[in-house]
């Protein structure tokens, strides 16, 4: 093997490390919420560790004293977001009202760079479709838009209707691709046997065939096999070739 590929090789497996220690140190958060500057942040985090996989010229040293600088600026920074609200708004910004009373504040959206067809792509994707029926709608630093219909257009709720309701609560996952989930199950207070005997009574032999099983809040247990056995699946594609590769 020529030295520059040896050399390329081991700068790759040098930057995957680098870059898994720094992600889980930073431990941002989902791509859909993140800011502005923590997006750009991680790109420049994702350059410089593409700079120390393929830069043969640079020293690895070199990019890596770099990541390790910038990825230290960059912890500092979200540390002191974190205890000073001016710095956070400087790092992440703020709320933007863009819907006030039904009206459009056109200031506010021109000073974004935000235009009204975003605005309206948003609020459709929130199930309003006339901007009459807002009261108020915020765009969140992350660029997500968070809505306040009026009192008018709100959906009835069981407590509106004084219809009573029970508690429904998070239920527990049990079996996910084929593997028992025993920390569930204890919490539970149930076992591996009582597990087993439910699936014996669906038909089924082992775990290792069953996709997913849950348990509501309720005690009630689902169970979605591997092989489910369909006679026909449910295509929503109109082309008949990119279904038949679906199947």
């Amino acid at each position: 093997m020529p030295p520059i590929y040896l050399k390329v090789a081991l700068q790759t497996i040098l930057a995957f490390f680098a870059v898994l220690i720094v992600t889980r140190i930073l431990e941002k958060e989902q791509l859909s919420h993140l800011t502005y500057y923590e997006y750009v942040t991680g790109i420049t985090l994702g350059s410089l560790a593409a700079g120390l996989a393929i830069d043969a010229v640079i020293p690895a040293g070199a990019v890596l004293l770099a990541l390790v600088i910038f990825s230290a600026l960059t912890y500092l920074m979200g540390y002191i977001s974190l205890k000073n609200r001016v710095a956070r708004k400087l790092l992440e910004g703020e709320p933007t009202i863009v819907v006030q009373n039904g009206k459009i504040m056109e200031k506010n959206m021109g000073r974004l760079r935000y235009n009204v067809d975003d605005l309206l792509v948003q609020l459709r994707e929130k199930g309003y479709f006339n901007i009459s029926d807002v009261e108020f709608a915020i765009l969140e630093p992350h660029g997500k838009l968070s809505v306040l219909p009026k009192s008018s257009k709100k959906p009835v709720t069981r407590e509106d209707l004084q219809i009573p309701s029970s508690y429904e609560g998070v239920g527990s996952e049990l079996i996910i691709d084929g593997e028992i989930i025993y920390q569930n199950l204890k919490q539970n207070n149930l076992d591996e046997a009582w597990l087993i005997n439910q699936l014996e009574k669906q038909g089924i032999h082992s775990p290792k065939d069953v996709m997913f099983a849950g348990l509501d809040t309720q005690g009630n247990l689902y169970i979605d096999r591997k092989q489910d056995g369909l006679t026909h699946d449910v295509q929503v594609s109109d082309d008949p070739d990119l279904n038949e590769q679906i199947k």
